[in-house]
């Protein structure tokens, strides 16, 4: 969908710089012919493991699947060399459930919010959700935008309703969820990473997807918001964190997420701090290498436990 009135997003494209599509595009595709040596190798598995929200968002979910999820965040294999998760990821309702596992340990506790996944509820509504999981204890929380009134053009809007939930986020991290397969081009991926970025905190996020439309995260808009963060911190010197969601599912992919990380912001950037997968199917086949790199034999996919959510 177009947006419907393009001479905003024109003027303030015109202030932030337009994206070079093809040479994204071009970009990208070389991240998957970098050689990784065996080192470097389980060393990129083993920091994928902890940049890992993992997650479950089922209309099911039930304590006992988040305790679950909990305990598999915390030892994601008997292999005590695995390391923990960043955090577990659940639906406001579940966020007092997961503190009774996690709370105080090195796993934090995210919650969606704001009428995850459409966004589609009053700003009060939405508030209240957020205030009330950092009141239950979440550590963090991903907030989805307004992605009708981004393609109406009321790019003020927009940003006056991040600044919202950021307040009343308190101090509690936030990620901000641009849904980029709604936002259709990489310009308005840019776009709305500018509109979030300027009213964020250092260490908070610019988010990909929700995982719950057919296109999520792919390495062509990770690289639109990963150039977005590097302007932004070249202008500001503020550093913004970025979280990919949704369709990587193995470790394979993730690596080449994380070569995109090096070679576009560095070192710096490569750590559960300022980067993270939204992808909870993407721990087992991570475990599953790791297995691999250090028996020199797969195990099979049913050796491990299945991942509560395709997110």
């Amino acid at each position: 969908m177009p947006i419907q009135n393009p001479q905003v997003l024109r003027r303030f494209m015109d202030e932030i710089g337009t994206v070079d599509q093809i040479g994204i595009d071009e970009r990208v595709a070389k991240y998957s012919t970098r050689s990784i040596k065996k080192s470097s190798k389980v060393f990129g598995l083993k920091l994928a493991t902890t940049m890992v929200d993992l997650t479950t968002l089922e209309g099911k979910d039930t304590p006992g699947k988040v305790a679950s999820l909990c305990q598999k965040a915390l030892h994601p294999h008997d292999d005590s060399d695995i390391p923990a998760t960043a955090a577990v990821c659940v639906y406001p309702a579940m966020v007092k459930n997961a503190a009774k596992w996690v709370k105080g340990t090195s796993v934090k506790i995210a919650s969606v919010a704001t009428a995850f996944p459409s966004g589609q509820a009053p700003l009060k509504t939405r508030l209240a959700e957020v205030r009330a999981a950092v009141s239950d204890g979440a550590d963090e929380i991903d907030m989805v935008i307004n992605r009708g009134a981004f393609l109406a053009g009321e790019l003020a809007l927009v940003q006056d309703e991040i600044a919202a939930v950021l307040e009343a986020c308190g101090d509690a991290t936030l990620k901000v969820i641009l849904e980029t397969s709604e936002l259709e081009t990489y310009d308005n991926i840019r776009a709305a990473s500018f509109l979030a970025m300027r009213v964020l905190r250092p260490g908070d996020f610019i988010k990909t997807s929700t995982g719950k439309t057919n296109l999520n995260a792919t390495l062509g808009n990770n690289q639109v918001m990963l150039e977005a963060i590097r302007d932004y911190f070249f202008a500001t010197g503020i550093e913004i964190a970025m979280k990919p969601a949704g369709g990587i599912r193995t470790a394979k992919e993730a690596l080449h997420f994380l070569v995109a990380v090096k070679e576009t912001l560095g070192d710096a950037w490569l750590t559960n701090t300022r980067y993270r997968f939204g992808a909870s199917a993407l721990l087992n086949d991570l475990v599953r290498q790791l297995v691999k790199e250090k028996t020199g034999a797969y195990q099979a996919p049913y050796s491990f436990s299945e991942s509560s959510s395709a997110y």
